[in-house]
């Protein structure tokens, strides 16, 4: 973590964030790539994985950017908790504007139960497009993290460098499950490995893009900084409750896919504690 750390220091903040999601990326399209060798995954096994993703996520909303929110708060004399309430407020109803408004389908639905405005397109467009649109406040997390480290307002406020890289190691683990959680269901339906694989990895180019126009808005607009921390975590706890813990639990696995939950809560606070 240190030579990585090391290496990072010396590039400006944007593409920090940039290069960071990318690596989320690549981790969404190395879980696709299961499809390669396996046509299929126990049910058990991605609910757990699904579960661990949701535990990530949890405990990264809070250890890496609620709390740095609320330091950041107190040291520009704000009360700690309205930029953290409002923020997280805001990001759970931004990412259910988009819902609303988006055509997407859960994992695991038919193609009837698509959401958002009515449309033709197929059904692995439309799931592409769910797991990219839940991609997205992850993507917003890791750019606003760095940004966060970036910023002189990062100073005895708990946000650095190796916090912002260790929630990139975070999101990155939890893209995995989400990368097969695309791929697999659409070869079980007779796709081809290319093609599911090309529509597993495809939700995640979002982060990249995200992370860096994340970071650009907020090292232009630093006020905001604790806003958009807490808007992230927000959203992102959004996508847990409203995705991923429902289809984990639907299938019959609800006691092993908390259990996943537990571990990845477990898993991501253990690394943002030790590193950073």
């Amino acid at each position: 973590m240190d030579a990585v750390a090391s290496f990072f220091q010396n590039i400006n903040p944007v593409l920090q964030a940039t290069l960071a999601g990318c690596f989320t990326w690549a981790v969404t399209a190395l879980g696709a790539g299961l499809v390669f060798f396996t046509g299929t995954m126990e049910r058990r096994l991605l609910d757990v994985m699904l579960g661990f993703a949701a535990g990530v996520m949890i405990a990264a909303s809070f250890w890496s950017l609620l709390v740095p929110a609320l330091e950041m708060s107190e040291a520009q004399g704000v009360p700690p908790w309205i930029p953290a309430a409002v923020g997280f407020l805001l990001g759970g109803v931004g990412l259910r504007g988009a819902d609303a408004v988006l055509p997407h389908l859960h994992l695991g639905g038919w193609r009837d139960e698509a959401e958002g405005m009515a449309t033709s397109w197929r059904r692995a467009t439309l799931l592409v497009l769910a797991i990219a649109l839940h991609n997205i406040p992850e993507g917003l997390a890791v750019g606003v993290a760095f940004a966060a480290a970036a910023t002189e307002m990062s100073v005895g406020s708990g946000a650095t460098l190796a916090g912002a890289l260790t929630l990139a190691l975070g999101i990155g683990l939890q893209n995995f499950p989400e990368g097969a959680a695309v791929s697999m269901p659409l070869r079980g339906e007779g796709v081809s490995r290319r093609k599911s694989f090309w529509y597993g990895q495809l939700s995640g180019f979002v982060e990249p893009v995200s992370a860096a126009l994340g970071a650009a808005a907020v090292l232009l607009v630093r006020p905001i900084l604790p806003y958009a921390l807490a808007f992230a975590a927000g959203a992102m706890i959004f996508v847990v409750v409203e995705e991923l813990i429902p289809e984990s639990h639907r299938h019959g696995f609800e006691d092993a896919a908390t259990m996943g939950a537990m571990g990845g809560f477990t898993v991501m606070m253990v690394l943002d504690v030790a590193l950073g």
